[in-house]
């Protein structure tokens, strides 16, 4: 399970960062930073995906109510235009500087950091061995979720309720029979060639 050990070797308050939907042909890219509480740490937090949806959405109240939050949010027109790996860096800056409190450290699940001046360490599989880290990968995929679910009412033929946006058999059918969205990744291959299929501009 995730805990503190990277934490008490940085200079506090140390927030952990990390993303959800950097896959999916549909909808935003998504970052949390999280600083957990110095005392009243939930129990239980891990790589969100993990845990169950249950779990996920008892953590992300907990943490609502005793951690520091800051989110970024990327929508897939800029995703398109900046490419997934940078808007996956800007969604993670932009969710450090949401914070209400400049971090004295930043923990970044992955290999790689954005370019920014904050003092930060990139830890692979960090949402599995550090607690803040796991916290935030919790926010970002309950956050985005959330956001998904709220899409798929005005976008019923493309299940996002289910498969959040991710490219599923579901959602490739429906993907060649209706087209893309606004909301789809003109970017992303399976997208592209929907757009050629309905004579759409990328």
């Amino acid at each position: 399970m995730p805990g503190l050990k990277h934490e008490k070797l940085c200079l506090p308050p140390v927030a952990g960062v990390d993303e959800a939907g950097r896959g999916p042909l549909a909808g935003p890219v998504v970052a949390a930073a999280v600083i957990l509480p110095a005392k009243g740490v939930p129990r239980g937090l891990d790589d969100s995906k993990k845990l169950s949806a249950t779990e996920r959405a008892r953590l992300f109240g907990r943490l609502q109510d005793c951690a520091t939050i800051g989110l970024g949010i990327v929508e897939p027109e800029e995703i398109d235009r900046l490419n997934i790996y940078w808007a996956t860096m800007k969604a993670m800056t932009l969710a450090v500087e949401a914070l209400e409190v400049d971090p004295g450290h930043v923990l970044v699940d992955g290999n790689r950091l954005p370019r920014w001046t904050y003092p930060a360490t990139a830890l692979v599989g960090g949402d599995g061995i550090s607690a803040s880290i796991a916290a935030a990968s919790i926010v970002a995929k309950q956050t985005r979720d959330r956001m998904m679910i709220e899409l798929a009412e005005a976008h019923p033929e493309y299940h996002w309720h289910s498969n959040k946006g991710y490219g599923c058999p579901r959602h490739l059918a429906a993907l060649r029979d209706h087209g893309p969205t606004p909301i789809h990744r003109r970017s992303f291959a399976p997208v592209a060639r929907a757009c050629a299929q309905f004579g759409l501009l990328l």
